[in-house]
């Protein structure tokens, strides 16, 4: 089906771009809202985003890799083009966040704020497949395409670096246990 849309595009037929649109704004969206965690800048964003994949449709190749991947793709670049320009207020490797919800209950707001104090500790090429991964729910084989490594080291690196988060909280449980 996502095939056949992409086809349509090609031939001229951009109103069938209203389907992916429709089909990848939320997880778009989101995935932007998480990594700036500002409303109005996530929305510009996103909306550059899909102005982007509507002018270079011609150029996307099923053969290269899913269109999931490709947009996301341009979205991460799109989120790093803009801490770029505005590199004297914000230092981009920091920028990673789970985002910043108006309106989280208590409960929410801890394990998130735990979540992050987790995701400062380790490196930015791990934390970025983590939250891909588990924060976005994308494949393996969609974080390799959009982080430009092969799928076998992104899953490698998914598992040492939940395994190492994983040693921190039982090491942290037994001190509580112990000390608490």
């Amino acid at each position: 089906m996502e095939q056949e849309i992409i086809e349509q595009c090609k031939k001229g037929n951009l109103k069938e771009f209203e389907k992916l649109y429709d089909s990848y704004f939320k997880k778009i969206y989101r995935f932007i809202y998480y990594r700036t965690g500002h409303k109005e800048t996530a929305e510009d964003i996103t909306s550059q985003t899909f102005i982007k994949a509507l002018e270079k449709i011609q150029g996307f190749d099923l053969g290269r890799g899913t269109f999931s991947a490709w947009i996301y793709c341009i979205a991460r670049n799109k989120v790093i083009d803009h801490y770029r320009t505005r590199k004297s207020e914000l230092d981009i490797s920091g920028v990673w966040g789970l985002g910043k919800d108006p309106n989280p209950d208590i409960e929410a707001r801890d394990r998130l704020r735990e979540a992050e104090n987790y995701l400062k500790k380790i490196k930015k090429d791990q934390r970025e497949i983590v939250l891909m991964r588990v924060w976005d729910g994308l494949s393996y084989k969609e974080i390799a395409e959009i982080t430009g490594k092969n799928e076998a080291n992104c899953k490698m690196i998914f598992s040492r670096t939940i395994g190492k988060l994983k040693e921190e909280i039982v090491l942290l449980l037994i001190l509580l246990s112990i000390y608490g």
